[in-house]
């Protein structure tokens, strides 16, 4: 469910000078407008975040805040800490967050020129994140299960994109999304997870990865959803080179399993891309090229 609020800087102001007034004087500039949060930049290190569409998004920020100060200290890439909780009011009826700020362009934008570094750091990244997760660790939105749960889903991205014309070749999608529906499931323990790595939270600083952000999908599961970010994220000669660099080496279930998460990702990538090329709102032209791409890896090593 969507439901749009308005969020101006004077409304961030007094939401500041009500609870923080030590941060209210700070500078302040709209950084972006994602699908559940307006991200704020405050000052030079500091930014907040605010829902503003969906309904989710309150629970997502609370998780947030409530997860990300235990696992930022063992990562190493930069990602969004929550500093300060802002709590519903009369003025703003939702909960908000104040976090670090994460510098760098969304790879969408600036795709990764350096791919072997960025293979590796991608790797040490996930290696370092993908850990068992306490037993309150919350669980996925409609990832990390069996990916044979999302059979109608895929079905329906797949004939949706192929009657628009973005699919040229839906036999070969298919048979790399069965492939990986009838792989064994995932035995181990539920593993920490970003569960949305998708180009544009993704940041590039010099041709390499730098920071990640926008976790409030973060949940524990299958590592075979984080996985699949190689084929969205890196081009071609670089995705073996990511594969021997994560920390235990994907053994060949969980990365057909990772591949079936890689097509899903990519098909709705597209749809949002053909939006934006369309100015449909939600729509966003960058998400369609590196989905086009990956899909065309996964396809074209279908039997690897």
């Amino acid at each position: 469910m969507t439901v749009e609020m308005e969020i101006t800087e004077d409304l961030i102001r007094d939401l500041l000078r009500e609870q923080h007034a030590d941060l209210a004087d700070r500078p302040l500039k709209l950084g972006a407008c994602g699908w559940d949060n307006q991200v704020w930049r405050l000052g030079d290190d500091l930014a907040v975040r605010l829902p503003w569409a969906t309904q989710s998004a309150d629970a997502l920020l609370r998780k947030e805040y409530a997860w990300l100060p235990t696992l930022a200290p063992h990562l190493p890439l930069q990602i969004p800490v929550p500093q300060r909780l802002g709590e519903p009011s009369e003025r703003f009826p939702r909960p908000w967050i104040v976090t670090t700020w994460v510098p760098g362009e969304p790879a969408d934008r600036a795709p990764a020129t350096r791919p072997a570094q960025a293979a590796r750091t991608l790797a040490a990244f996930l290696t370092a994140l993908h850990h068992p997760a306490p037993d309150g660790a919350p669980a996925g939105r409609e990832r990390g299960g069996p990916l044979a749960d999302t059979a109608e889903h895929f079905a329906q991205g797949l004939a949706s994109a192929t009657e628009l014309g973005l699919i040229h070749n839906p036999d070969a999608v298919r048979a790399v999304w069965e492939d990986a529906a009838t792989a064994p499931q995932w035995q181990g323990p539920r593993l920490w997870l970003h569960g949305d790595l998708h180009p544009a939270n993704i940041l590039t600083t010099n041709g390499t990865f730098s920071g990640v952000i926008d976790f409030g999908d973060l949940f524990a599961g299958d590592p075979a959803c984080d996985l699949a970010a190689a084929w969205i994220l890196l081009p071609d000669d670089a995705i073996d080179l990511f594969h021997e660099s994560y920390q235990p080496r994907p053994d060949p279930a969980t990365l057909r399993r990772a591949r079936g998460w890689a097509v899903l990702r990519a098909l709705a990538c597209i749809h949002i891309g053909h939006a934006g090329i369309h100015g449909r709102p939600g729509g966003k032209p960058t998400w369609g090229p590196p989905a086009h791409a990956a899909l065309q890896r996964l396809t074209a090593t279908a039997h690897q």
